[in-house]
């Protein structure tokens, strides 16, 4: 059976799209007593406060209608920010060339985080290009990838 974020993917992709927007991710998640689902978009001029909404508004209905949710939750849509979780292939890919944070579970070469330039990926491993050396990483052993913007 899949996961209730493949099902709200593939439930609003159209309807996000059809409004303007990417569906960047989508996140089901309890923290603490509440259930959160969280819609990230995106667009090439970026996501403002009524962006937001008007997704919200367009979409609450097919999720209630689709029901796969069974408990109460909150629905938060959001713009995945300017340092984004790359989380998928997609988010890879299009990140190419991008300054990058990777953190670990467990350490290589005695070391739990790396930053540098996301070089290349494949199903197994991505490798990044820091300052000392290019490392290829294991996918398995990574607890997050995260782009690093350049506030200066």
């Amino acid at each position: 059976m899949a996961k209730v974020e493949e099902k709200v993917e593939s439930l609003i992709q159209n309807k996000i799209q059809e409004l303007g927007y990417v569906l960047y991710d989508v996140e089901y998640v309890k923290e603490g007593k509440d259930y959160f689902l969280r819609i990230y978009i995106d667009n090439e001029k970026g996501i403002t406060l009524d962006d937001c909404e008007n997704v919200s508004n367009n979409i609450t209905e097919l999720l209630d209608n689709a029901d796969y949710i069974d408990k109460q939750y909150f629905l938060e849509v959001s713009s995945p920010g300017v340092e984004r979780v790359l989380k998928k292939d997609k988010h890879l890919q299009n990140n190419i060339g991008a300054n990058v944070q990777v953190k670990l579970f467990k350490q290589l070469n005695g070391k739990k985080q790396y930053e540098g330039i996301l070089k290349d990926f494949d199903e197994n491993t991505i490798e990044i290009e820091t300052t000392v050396q290019n490392l290829k990483i294991e996918r398995q052993n990574i607890a997050q990838i995260r782009t690093i913007f350049d506030w200066k």
